[in-house]
């Protein structure tokens, strides 16, 4: 239980992020530039930090917590159903190209690449619907999750008394969940862009301390205690068969595995790297990732944003969830996991904080932890804010609109966006199940209409529209038909997806040339682009097309060893296996090393 020093620590993290919000309100007020992209002013690496800590989400975290209690140094791959690597990508290249369109959504940036026709509107509506679609979606998605965890440390029957309504078992972690997405409400929707990230910065700090302590607890917990896990569970290396049995540790846990669907993890593992590559080459969804790129100052600058991500994330992160596994694994007998008839490893993290953290040090855990929801739910909130006030509001409604018409239609569309997120949140059955959908099926039909647009010169808006509602449906329909894990229909949703793209393109003329050839210019991505370098190389015979394919592919490769690396490293740190941990080190260090020569280099000579 939360003593008084617990709920005081609480209680001034709760309190700085509101005075950041009043303090930054003004600001924030300026204009729209100021309050969606914090008026493109903001260093690059208090940026990395923000996007890092939003990133850092605690329904994320229970789940990275669950799979690394159930597979060991094997869970090391599983996020690639992000899939995780797509930062490298956009350190390497993507980000900069992203940034050097100088638009404030993604929706906009729309408009760069098909023009003002109606083609272009449709690509417009499109992408607006898929982004407050992944909104709504990652904030019920982290609704859920901090409901389950506070749960722990408020238990509903202490409360109960006190509330003038009756509330079902079921449905408390949601009214959880709605209390404290009220704080982040009202940094963001006061702040913007500035109090996001600066209340970031103060989060990660919490956070981070979080991390470190959590991670001695667990290895003075080693010290004493022997890790009774299956064969296999230390080896980050697998074969076609996952082969890690838990039949004589804890039974229920192959129960887990199957119902996740990762047995054939063979199978599992090229179809995660089959569907990331594909989703890394598309870009960044327009959420607040895509945000904090658009508000850098530079293109440079939003490739050492993005670089900077994962330095800042990985340790911390994995510090944690290794910690976390390892107390649940120690002390899993003590832990109280049952949901109903069923065990609910989702709540490993939250119960091993209740269990083991001291006074203070609780306090600090479960601010940390709100931090990660808040900081998450905060920055997804201002992306959806920014889409419907620049792609909806602005673009047809009003486009004169004053300052302060703009800040009040603002505070509107954020308190609309959490109605509606919460709604969801309480129709979802479970962290994992939401994660599932978001990242196999949604992104599904993402992909091959933003994997085109950079890629091809010939792909149109109408090619582009086509092929997103194509997608969209199918990801909102194949869960109805197909069982089982949603990244092995990923494929169906791709291939739907690819034929509106292809029947859209074809079926209707090439956007107009002038447009490309500006897009070609600013933009500048490799791919195939011949005809329209062409065409500019007739009036400017000194234009020379993007050569860094080869050099920007094997620094993506290096960049994706390096951060698996970082995922690695404070593991093995934390269980003690030292020989490997020296290996991943040296391999980090050559990894660096490489990234400095070729990637960093490249940046500092304006060659990305």
């Amino acid at each position: 239980m939360l003593q008084l020093i617990d709920w005081v620590i609480i209680g001034v993290y709760l309190g700085i992020i509101v005075l950041i919000g009043l303090l930054l309100r003004r600001k924030a007020k300026q204009n729209k530039t100021a309050y969606m992209l914090g008026g493109k002013s903001l260093p690059w690496y208090m940026l990395g930090l923000s996007n890092a800590a939003d990133m850092f989400d605690i329904s994320g975290t229970m789940w990275l917590v669950t799979l690394t209690f159930v597979y060991g140094m094997k869970s090391i791959w599983i996020p690639w159903l992000w899939p995780i690597f797509n930062q490298v990508f956009m350190m390497v290249f993507v980000s900069a190209w992203l940034r050097r369109s100088n638009v404030s959504t993604g929706a906009e940036w729309i408009i760069t690449r098909f023009g003002n026709g109606r083609d272009a509107a449709l690509s417009h509506t499109i992408t607006v619907v898929f982004a407050l679609i992944s909104c709504l979606g990652f904030m019920a998605y982290g609704f859920v999750g901090l409901g389950k965890f506070m749960e722990i440390f408020i238990p509903w029957q202490n409360i109960a008394p006190y509330v003038p309504f009756t509330v079902q078992p079921e449905y408390v972690p949601h009214l959880y969940g709605v209390a404290f997405a009220l704080f982040a409400v009202f940094y963001s929707i006061l702040g913007g862009m500035s109090s996001i990230v600066w209340a970031d910065a103060v989060q990660y700090v919490i956070r981070t301390a979080a991390a470190v302590i959590i991670a001695v607890i667990a290895m003075r917990a080693l010290a004493v205690h022997t890790l009774n896990v299956p064969e296999g569970w230390f080896n980050p290396f697998f074969g076609w068969k996952l082969d890690l049995d838990w039949g004589r540790i804890i039974p229920e846990v192959n129960e887990k595995i199957n119902s996740d669907g990762y047995t054939m993890f063979g199978a599992f593992f090229m179809m995660m790297v089959f569907k990331g590559l594909l989703v890394s080459l598309a870009g960044p969804a327009p959420n607040y990732d895509m945000q904090k790129i658009l508000s850098t100052r530079s293109p440079q600058e939003a490739a050492k944003m993005s670089g900077f991500v994962s330095i800042v994330l990985m340790p911390v992160r994995y510090l944690m969830i290794i910690g976390f596994a390892v107390l649940g694994l120690i002390y899993y007998k003590q832990l109280n996991l049952k949901t109903g008839d069923h065990i609910d490893f989702e709540k490993i993290l939250p119960a091993a904080i209740s269990s083991f953290a001291p006074v203070g040090v609780m306090g600090l855990l479960v601010a940390g932890m709100l931090a990660s929801f808040i900081g998450t739910f905060a920055g997804t909130l201002n992306a959806a804010q920014a889409y419907i006030l620049n792609d909806v509001y602005l673009k047809y409604i009003n486009p004169k609109a004053s300052n302060r018409k703009i800040s009040s239609v603002n505070y509107l569309s954020g308190i609309l966006v959490v109605v509606i997120s919460i709604i969801i949140g309480v129709f979802a059955k479970d962290v994992n199940s939401v994660l599932q959908w978001l990242v196999s099926g949604l992104w599904g039909g993402y992909v091959a209409a933003n994997v085109l647009k950079w890629y091809w010169w010939r792909f149109n808006g109408y090619g582009f529209f086509w092929g997103m509602l194509s997608g969209i449906a199918a990801a909102l329909i194949c869960p109805y038909i197909f069982t089982g894990l949603d990244l092995y229909y990923f494929p169906v949703i791709l291939i739907i997806s690819l034929a509106g793209c292809i029947i859209g393109t074809l079926a209707t003329p090439p956007a107009d040339p002038k447009v490309l050839e500006q897009f070609y210019y600013n933009v500048r991505p490799w791919g195939f682009w011949k005809p329209v370098l062409r065409r500019m190389q007739q009036e400017n015979p000194a234009l020379q097309p993007n050569r860094n394919f080869g050099r920007d592919m094997f620094n993506v490769v290096t960049g994706i060893v390096a951060q698996l690396c970082l995922m690695a490293l404070p593991m093995y740190l934390v269980l003690q296996q030292q020989v490997p941990m020296y290996i991943s080190a040296a391999i980090l260090v050559v990894m660096l090393v490489l990234l400095k020569k070729f990637w960093w280099n490249s940046l500092e000579k304006n060659e990305v």
